[in-house]
């Protein structure tokens, strides 16, 4: 006799919320108090899970990476940002001033959510070497979402081929959430405050860009 695999859907949609929940408490915690002063015990009691709950779901460090990557682009896992939904939408949008005017609205939304975790994904790299590889894919992953971004722009005839690998570095550089932090968190600037000089410095490096 062989035995068949059980499945229950309300198991694994239960699994899937309390997965959530964790990944949503690890972001509060480790965006308000830090990488160091966050615990697995603080996580539990955030999430109103058990301990056990926690520890089964990972280690502090490889949950902290999946909270950044779900609260930066809506999902866990490695995929480019152009394969995000959102984001797709975005770099189909026909005309190129509204896509950019998306997009902006897109990165302030997503540094707003994930600066704190930035921070934090720094501390980690620092006393984790799990942490420290994930930052590493993450700064890789990042400058290749930045080419697209770049060829993105020479498809519609913002630049021209030979300033491909420049506009990915600058624009990698400009939406970083360093800069969201020191603007806003550092000087308290709004995000619409932010938005605009995101959007100011952006059609510098883009002066083919059509006014919206």
């Amino acid at each position: 006799m062989t035995t068949r695999a059980y499945s229950s859907p309300q198991r694994t949609a239960d699994a899937a919320r309390t997965r959530a929940a964790i990944l949503d408490a690890v972001a509060t915690r480790c965006s308000r108090d830090g990488y160091a002063a966050t615990t697995l015990r603080g996580i539990a009691a955030e999430a109103g899970v058990s301990l056990q709950s926690v520890t089964l779901a990972g280690t502090k460090a490889a949950l902290l990476v999946a909270a950044f990557e779900r609260t930066f682009s809506g999902n866990e896992g490695r995929e480019s940002l152009s394969e995000r939904p959102a984001m797709a939408v975005i770099m189909a949008q026909p005309d190129a001033a509204t896509a950019v005017e998306q997009w902006l609205d897109y990165v302030t939304a997503a540094n707003h959510r994930s600066a704190g975790l930035s921070r934090a994904m720094a501390a980690a790299a620092e006393v984790d070497r799990f942490a420290a590889v994930a930052v590493a894919d993450l700064t890789a992953r990042r400058g290749s979402d930045m080419e697209l971004a770049a060829f993105w722009c020479l498809q519609r005839g913002l630049i021209e081929p030979a300033d491909v690998p420049r506009i990915a570095a600058e624009i990698g550089y400009l939406v970083g959430p360093e800069g969201y932090a020191y603007f806003v968190d550092h000087l308290h600037w709004s995000r619409a405050d932010y938005r605009a000089w995101l959007g100011r410095s952006l059609r510098m490096l883009l002066p083919r860009l059509p006014a919206i």
